[in-house]
């Protein structure tokens, strides 16, 4: 239910649409220029702002994830709210091409996806005439003022789902309350990641008895046993004979990092294999001339077969098999986290079983790394000598593996139940036709 607006809110929420428009041609200008180097930027531009070439259903719920972390924590609740409801309408929306392009091979037929149109106000109007949404869900830390205030126009019930705030993000919403305190009060309940996010919601305006802290949807990590019999295949075929450590979702400044201390590293491992996952694949192709300009001996996933005892690092060019060669890996250091870029979801390595390795900046993860870290259930490193040692020191202890992996595993399945919660609440609004 639309909640009405003062004065101040009106003014502040005009100057801001006005802004938005005015920044409309900066705005193309960005894609343009990321288009340069992820050509996916270029593509379907009418979508971001809700234009359609065909007639779509009505959807009873409309999921908004930003990108691929969020919308691989999304997957096990749609698949759990499918399984119960098996003729439910629901709509994916998405911010980056990557995404996009997880959602089409994870749930491909089976859900309507677009990209989220921007925040203007004759977009948004066209996004809910053409899909008209019983129920929107919002993944963490989205705040849209127009986009709220339309769910709220139309009376679609708006829940924010694992949300967070950091602390950075808190001060600047403060700032600007006529603008976030008349979004958040659309919002029929934010379920939080912890306490701390709950607090600082209320902080920047959210109506205290809407927040709930409910725990992070990312430890109902689903993982198939026949994924990790994959993967242990994989290991067997691809990389044989091989000490794997598998460096995931890394960061510009990252690489360079890991491949300076490779060679320090393999005098006391001779069959290291460096596995490198780049978060983004436009950096694919200036990750493998990196490795060349090192010269070291690089193989890429999309050249199959091309791994063997003289490769120095393997490139993971390809999106969507990370959990894969994790389980193929011996050690995992998940990036992100040794450059100041917030850190990336470490539960994933943690629940397949594999020693997780991270960096000082975890601060998107903090409860997490927090937590993970008085299991004794991983290991955090400060620098890339301080990865050197722990990963030598690993290698030698087989059974201070096991302990990790263990721990690992019992802290993730300690914390899990949260999904289970998110369905019986959303489910009071489920009423398919």
């Amino acid at each position: 239910m639309s909640k009405s607006l003062t004065k101040p809110d009106v003014l502040m929420r005009v100057f801001y649409t006005s802004l938005f428009y005015l920044l409309v041609p900066a705005i193309v200008l960005r894609l343009l220029w990321r288009s340069i180097n992820a050509p996916d930027y270029r593509q379907r531009w009418r979508e971001r702002f809700a234009f359609y070439p065909k007639e779509q259903p009505n959807v009873d719920i409309w999921f908004h994830a930003v990108s691929v972390g969020e919308v691989e924590a999304l997957f096990p609740l749609i698949h759990c709210i499918q399984q119960q409801h098996p003729r439910i309408r629901l709509l994916i929306t998405t911010t980056t091409p990557t995404g996009s392009a997880r959602v089409k091979a994870v749930l491909q037929e089976n859900v309507a996806h677009v990209y989220l149109p921007y925040d203007l106000p004759d977009a948004i109007s066209r996004f809910m005439r053409h899909f008209k949404p019983k129920l929107a869900v919002i993944m963490e830390t989205e705040i849209w003022p127009n986009l709220y205030v339309s769910c709220g126009k139309n009376d679609i019930p708006l829940y924010i789902i694992n949300a967070r705030l950091s602390e950075k993000s808190t001060r600047n919403y403060q700032k600007i309350p006529s603008l976030i305190r008349p979004a958040l009060a659309q919002v029929r309940c934010i379920a939080t990641q912890s306490e701390e996010d709950t607090h600082r919601f209320i902080a920047i305006g959210a109506n205290t008895d809407n927040v709930i802290t409910s725990g992070n949807i990312k430890f109902d990590v689903a993982v198939a046993p026949e994924l990790v019999i994959q993967g242990l295949q994989l290991k067997a075929r691809l990389f044989s004979g091989r000490f794997v450590l598998i460096i995931a979702s890394t960061h510009q400044g990252e690489e360079g990092l890991f491949l300076d201390g490779y060679l320090g590293i393999k005098q006391y491992i001779p069959n290291l294999l460096l596995v490198i996952a780049p978060r983004h694949p436009e950096r694919f192709t200036p990750v493998k001339k990196l490795c060349e300009q090192k010269q070291l001996k690089v193989a890429t996933r999309t050249a199959a077969g091309s791994c063997n005892q003289a490769t120095d690092v393997y490139l993971l060019d390809t999106l969507g098999e990370l959990k894969l060669f994790y389980a193929a890996a011996d050690v995992a250091f998940v990036g992100g986290s040794l450059v100041p870029a917030g850190g990336h979801n470490i539960l994933e390595a943690a629940a397949i079983g594999v020693p997780v390795l991270f960096g000082p900046y975890m601060d998107n993860f903090k409860d997490i790394a927090h937590g993970i870290l008085q299991r004794n259930a991983a290991i955090q490193c400060q620098d890339k000598e301080d990865v050197s040692k722990v990963v030598v020191k690993l290698y030698s202890e087989p059974v201070s593996r096991e302990k990790l992996i263990a721990n690992a595993k019992a802290f993730v399945r300690e914390n899990q139940g949260i999904m289970a919660q998110l369905v019986v609440m959303l489910g009071l609004h489920i009423k398919p036709d």
